[in-house]
Order: C-alpha cells, then structure tokens, then sequence
C-alpha cells in the first residue's frame, strides 16, 4: 500500500483542505498520514502557505528540506507542492526547485487527486480524513474574499467569495458528528460576508441557527469575522443559542481611522467602538480575540500610541500582533515600507506587554469559578483543556488536576484554583 504524506502549513483552512484531499486518496485505498517528522513515504504532499513573509519563508524551507530528503532517499519518492504560495509563485518554484514532482495552486485539488491516479468526485467535500484531534474540526463555509484590504493578498490568491450552500455545509457538519466531532469551527476568508453570493444577503445568522439545531454538536466556534457591515442576525444566534461559543475572533487590524482608512477596510474608529459595544451589550461574558497590525507605511509614534490606549481600553481576551509585511500585488506594496523592522518589533512587543497584563487580570477573575472544560490531551500528571472562551492552538488552556481519570475529547466540570498570564489551573469536580 502506497504511504502519502500531507505537510500542511498556515492557517486552519488549509486544514480543512488537506483534510478533504486526503479524503479523497484514502478512499482510493492509500496510506496517509499527517506528520512532519515522518520521511519514510512514497509520496510527500506538502500544502503550502503564501499570505505574509515569515508564512512564505517557512513554506520555502519545508519545501527545501523536503526536496534534501527526496535526494537522499528513494527514487521512486515523489514530492507535491500545492496550495497558495504555489498559486502565487509557480512559476519561479519550478525553476528553483526541480526536485518537486508537481506544482498544484489552491483551485487545483481534484488534480492533485487525479495526479496519484485517484478518482476525484465532484464534491470535494463529500470525503474527509481529519488530521485535528477527534473531538474538534474546522468547517469551511466558503472560498475566496471579495474585500479589497490595501495590505492583503488573499484575493489575489483565493480569488472572489464562494459561499457553499447551506444545506452542503450542514451535511458535512452532521457526518463530521456523528464521527466523533463535538466542536465545530466554522471558518471562511471571510465568515460575515457569507451567503451574498448564492442568496443575495448575508446568511451567516441563519446558517449559524441551521447547525446549532441540526449538526448535533456540542460546540460551534466562529472565526475569520470582519468588522464592516457585521450581521446582525449572526449576532443574535450566538446570543441565544447555548450550543454557539460566546467566542468572537475578529481582526480589527488598528484602530486609527486614517490608517482603517489607508488600509480600506471600510469602518473608522467610532465604528468599531460601537460594534465592540455591541456585541458587549448583547451577548453576555463573550470573548472577542482580535489581531493588529503595526508598523504599517504612514503608522505615526501618534498612531501607535492611540493603538496602545485603545488595546487598554478595549481589554480583549485574546489578542495577537503582526508585524507589516509588504506584500508584491497588493494597493500597499506601493506605499513602500517605511517603519524600520526595529520600530515594528518594538511595536509589537509594547502591545503584547500591555495584553499579557490584561489577559492575566482576565484570567485571576476566573479563579474560585467553575467552568465545563473539554479535555484536549494529557501531559504528565496533569490534563490540559479548554472553556468556550478559547480555540485550539491560539488561545489559553486549563490545566487540570484531577483524582480519577479524564478523556480527550469529554467535557468536566472544573473548578479554578489559579490563573497565569495565558493559562488556568483548576481540579475536575
């Protein structure tokens, strides 16, 4: 039985994809696997991220070292490069690297299917073969971004917003349940602009609605949200449904409204005041995590400082911090890049100091409360999980002491004794 191998690198919708591929090839009877350490497989797939610098050059490493194995290895070992750092520099990779067997770009998945000699249905999402742990996986709602971000390269990328249908997305979520799966991540370029482009409105509340009473989960996380033109009825569902996480990740990217301005993202700083007032007022205890930008062409000692009031202002329970990576194609790439590397990185950590603070003063007033936590793994004498208020790999955990044993994938009651700057400690009840 042929053993193939999937790397996959950048966010969780390359996740969801790499998962889908391997569906795929399973099905046709091949060995797969999801583990970068492995270099004992016939074919080697490596899903590729393109979105900033650091993504980029970690893409391009992998792709190197794993061209230096192919050559030291069999030579029968076959490599792939796919996803959106393929789609953007094709052309280039194929001159530098021809120890890669394929180059496949991100609309090219029945391809990479059919390359290995495997049948490829229509629907890629009719086969899955997850690579999370068991009891959590991410659900795309669509492809493509139709918002026009000065600094980002997505589009040019991913291309336009493809909404999938509702009724495709609940079956895919009631397959992946009665699977195993008890948190839902719902994912997408962009989540709130979903359902325009088959409906003609935004359906995201609605969908929201569809799979908290159809998919049987336990738990439904939103990510990738954007700020202008926020539905409403999204709003609501997540209010009023109890199986829909108080969680809202959303990247707000700055507040300074010539920056928002600069960087098109189509809301000022009253805006986005008033959205976050909202979604304080109606749902209750909800965690918003947000991401920001610094150093930005035009981004003034003035501008930064306004960011700083508003990070202490705003207190996010989660928060995280990029630094501006120009990005060739995109309407900022002609603004240049004129705050020096040391400026964003100084930048960069005078935020995350005033977040860790916040998010320790966040943490302490969870201390003498009970929460249901779901365990994700074990590690020596203890268990590590989570609340509704954290997603896998980018929040905090809840490290839990318990007298008899725990399960992944279950949900305890925990009580918390302490709190860290990026974790809690409490014991199973």
């Amino acid at each position: 039985m042929m053993k193939i191998n999937i790397i996959t690198l950048g966010c969780s919708k390359n996740i969801a994809d790499s998962e889908h591929i391997a569906g795929h090839l399973r099905k046709a009877g091949f060995e797969l696997f999801f583990d970068r350490s492995r270099n004992d497989c016939d074919v080697v797939i490596v899903n590729t991220c393109g979105f900033i610098g650091d993504a980029k050059e970690e893409s391009i490493n992998v792709l190197l070292e794993q061209a230096e194995i192919k050559k030291r290895g069999r030579k029968q070992r076959r490599l792939i490069a796919i996803g959106c750092l393929i789609e953007r520099y094709r052309e280039e990779l194929q001159r530098e690297l021809p120890e890669i067997n394929n180059f496949f770009g991100v609309h090219q998945w029945g391809e990479v299917v059919q390359s290995l000699e495997a049948e490829f249905h229509d629907r890629l999402e009719a086969e899955r073969m997850q690579s999370t742990p068991k009891h959590y996986a991410y659900l795309k709602i669509s492809e493509g971004c139709n918002r026009s971000c000065s600094y980002c390269a997505i589009p040019l990328i991913r291309g336009r917003h493809v909404s999938r249908p509702v009724e495709e997305i609940v079956d895919e979520a009631k397959r992946m349940v009665a699977d195993g799966v008890k948190e839902l991540i719902v994912i997408a370029q962009d989540t709130t602009y979903y359902g325009v482009d088959l409906y003609g409105e935004r359906c995201l509340g609605t969908l929201l609605r569809r799979l908290a009473e159809e998919s049987g989960a336990a738990w439904i996380r939103l990510h990738y949200t954007y700020p202008t033109s926020f539905p409403k009825d999204a709003i609501d569902a997540i209010a009023e449904r109890p199986n829909i996480c108080k969680y809202i990740d959303i990247p707000l990217q700055h507040i300074s409204s010539h920056l928002l301005d600069s960087m098109h993202r189509g809301i000022d700083r009253e805006g986005t005041l008033a959205l976050l007032d909202e979604f304080r007022r109606q749902i209750s205890d909800v965690a918003i995590r947000t991401t920001l930008i610094v150093g930005y062409p035009g981004e003034t000692e003035a501008d930064f400082e306004e960011l700083k009031e508003f990070v202490r202002q705003a207190r996010f329970s989660r928060m995280g911090v990029f630094a501006y990576s120009p990005e060739e194609g995109t309407a900022a790439f002609a603004l240049g890049d004129p705050v020096d590397d040391e400026t964003k990185q100084r930048r960069v950590d005078e935020l995350m100091e005033i977040q860790e603070s916040i998010s320790l003063e966040n943490n302490q007033r969870r201390v003498g409360h009970e929460y249901l936590v779901m365990v994700d793994r074990r590690e020596g004498d203890y268990w590590v999980g989570r609340t509704e208020y954290d997603s896998p790999e980018v929040d905090d955990e809840v490290i839990v002491y318990s007298d008899k044993p725990l399960k992944a994938g279950e949900f305890y009651r925990v009580m918390i004794d302490d709190a860290m700057e990026h974790d809690l400690v409490g014991h199973a009840l």
